[in-house]
C-alpha cells in the first residue's frame, strides 16, 4: 500500500510540473514582476502611519525602529532560533514533550514544553500602572500570559531598555491574594506564596519568569484604559526577551490581553505586521473594519487550545494547483503565529512547491543553501525578477502572496523562499510572519474565525 502510494504522488508531482511548465509557455498572468531592491530592509526607519483609537504601533525589535538596542542575531543565528521556536510549538501541539531537534548532524536538543521565545520578532508599547509608566513587550500569538519585569529583583533580571517597573510606585497597583478566584483559576503554573498568588512560566529554551500574579491599570491608548489588567509581576527573569520588558500574550486563554480587553473589543484583534523589518506596523484592538477581508474557520486543537488553527487545504503555484490532497496538510493540522519566521509545511506538501518554484525559476542561478532554507538564487545580476505567484488555500480564501511573502532577503546573492518542510508528517504546519506581511490578519476570537484582508495596511 505504502508503495502503490508514493508512486501515485509521483505520478502526481510530475503531472503537476508538465501542467506548470504549459503554464509558464502560454502566458505570465500568474506571475508577478518585482524590483529586487523592494525585498531589502532599508538601514533607516520608515516614517511611521497613522494611527486609530484603538491601534498600537508594531515594530520589528532588531529594526531600525527599535529603540530596544542588542545583538542583532545573524541570518544563521536568526534562522537558528526560528527552528527551536518552531519545535517546541510542534511538541506543544502533537502533546509529544519529548521531541528532539536536530540541530546539525552532530548535536541534538532535547525540548522541554514552552513556547521558545528567541524570536518573538516584534514589540508593541503599553502604559502600565498610576501615573502610567512605557513598557514595551514582545507581542506573541504563541503565547497565553502577558508579564513584565518588576522591582525589586529577587534573585535576576535581564537586562531591558526601559527602566524596569516598580510597583510600589504605582497607586493603583494591587497583589492577587490566594483566596481570590483569579488565583484559583489562573493559567500561570503558579501556586501561593504567603497570603498572595504567585506564578511561575518556564519556556522551551530554558528562559523563564516567575513572581507574583499582580493586577494594575493597563493604558492601552489614552481613551481605552483598562482599571485592574492582570499580569506577573516578574521579580526573577532569566532568558532571551531581547531587552523588551516582557511579553504579552494574544492567545486564546482568561488571561491573554484579548481576553482581558474583550468587554470593550469584542474579543477580536487584528494586525499588520511591517512590510520589511525598516517599517511600522499596526496592532488594532476589536473587530477589523476591512470590507475586502476573507475568513475561514477558527479551529481548535483539544492539545494546544491557545493556538489558532486554521483549514489549509492546498497550494498553487504560477496558477496551478499542486497535486497535494488537503489530508496531507491536516494530518498535523495548521496554525498560523506571529512569532514564526519561515512558514512550515508538510514534508510531501513542501517537495512539490519547492519543485514548482524551482520550475518557474529556472531562468535565475540557484544559490548554496542557507540553513533550512534550499531553495535560494543570486539576484546579483538583476535589478528586477519575474517570480511564479504562490496561493495558499484555507477552506472560504484563496490567500495569494505578494513577493514580500515569498521570498526571504539574506543579501542580493541569497534570495531564498520563505518556506520550509516538516521533518515528520504529523507535526503541526505552520504559517509564518513572512507570509503574513502586507496583510491585515484577523482574528474574530468571538465569532471563531481568521480573516485575511490585502490592500488595508497602506
Amino acid at each position: 500500500m505504502a508503495i502503490l502510494l508514493s508512486r501515485s504522488i509521483i505520478l502526481s508531482l510530475l503531472l503537476s510540473s508538465v501542467l506548470y511548465a504549459i503554464q509558464v509557455v502560454h502566458g505570465d498572468e500568474h506571475f508577478q514582476d518585482v524590483a529586487v531592491d523592494s525585498l531589502k530592509t532599508a538601514a533607516v526607519c520608515s516614517a511611521p502611519k497613522g494611527h486609530g483609537p484603538n491601534t498600537l504601533k508594531i515594530i520589528h525589535r532588531h529594526g531600525p525602529c527599535s529603540t530596544l538596542g542588542g545583538i542583532k542575531p545573524d541570518h544563521h543565528q536568526a534562522l537558528a532560533q526560528d527552528s527551536l521556536r518552531v519545535a517546541s510549538l510542534q511538541s506543544r501541539a502533537s502533546g509529544r514533550p519529548n521531541a528532539t531537534l536536530q540541530l546539525t548532524t552532530e548535536a541534538s536538543l532535547p525540548l522541554q514544553r514552552g513556547t521558545y521565545l528567541g524570536t518573538g520578532n516584534y514589540v508593541v508599547t503599553f502604559g502600565l500602572g498610576t501615573p502610567t509608566r512605557s513598557q514595551t513587550v514582545v507581542m506573541d500569538t504563541g503565547s497565553d500570559v502577558c508579564w513584565v519585569q518588576c522591582r525589586p529583583c529577587l534573585r535576576s533580571c535581564y537586562r531591558q531598555q526601559e527602566p524596569v517597573f516598580n510597583p510600589s510606585t504605582s497607586s493603583t497597583y494591587r497583589k492577587i491574594p490566594c483566596a481570590s478566584a483569579t488565583c484559583k483559576k489562573q493559567v500561570y503554573g503558579g501556586s501561593c506564596s504567603g497570603r498572595y498568588c504567585a506564578y511561575s512560566v518556564h519556556y522551551g529554551d530554558n528562559s523563564s519568569t516567575a513572581g507574583f500574579l499582580s493586577a494594575d491599570k493597563l493604558t492601552v491608548t489614552p481613551t481605552n484604559v483598562f482599571p485592574s489588567f492582570v499580569f506577573g509581576c516578574g521579580q526573577n527573569n532569566q532568558g532571551l526577551f531581547g531587552r523588551a520588558a516582557g511579553l504579552f500574550g494574544l492567545a486564546r486563554s482568561p488571561y491573554s490581553l484579548v481576553s482581558q480587553t474583550a468587554s470593550r473589543f469584542g474579543n477580536a484583534f487584528s494586525y499588520c505586521l511591517p512590510q520589511s523589518n525598516s517599517g511600522i506596523g499596526q496592532l488594532r484592538l476589536g473587530r477589523s473594519s476591512a470590507r475586502s477581508a476573507l475568513y475561514t474557520p477558527m479551529l481548535t486543537n483539544r492539545l494546544a487550545p491557545v493556538f489558532y488553527f486554521l483549514d489549509l487545504i492546498g497550494i498553487s503555484v504560477g496558477g496551478v494547483r499542486l497535486a497535494v490532497p488537503p489530508t496531507v496538510f491536516r494530518a498535523g493540522g495548521t496554525i498560523i503565529d506571529s512569532g514564526t519566521v519561515i512558514t512550515r509545511l508538510p514534508p510531501a506538501a513542501y517537495a512539490a512547491l519547492r519543485l514548482a518554484f524551482r520550475s518557474g525559476m529556472s531562468q535565475y542561478p540557484l544559490a548554496q543553501p542557507v540553513s533550512l532554507l534550499d531553495t535560494c538564487y543570486d539576484f546579483t545580476s538583476y535589478s528586477n525578477v519575474q517570480h511564479p505567484l504562490v496561493t495558499l488555500h484555507f477552506r472560504g480564501v484563496d490567500l495569494k502572496l505578494r513577493s514580500a511573502g515569498v521570498f526571504y532577503f539574506l543579501d542580493i546573492s541569497r534570495v531564498c523562499l520563505a518556506f520550509a518542510g516538516n521533518t515528520d508528517p504529523r507535526d503541526v504546519g505552520i504559517i509564518g510572519n513572512t507570509q503574513q506581511r502586507t496583510l491585515e490578519v484577523i482574528y474574530d476570537v468571538g465569532a471563531q474565525r481568521i480573516g485575511f484582508a490585502a490592500g488595508t495596511c497602506g
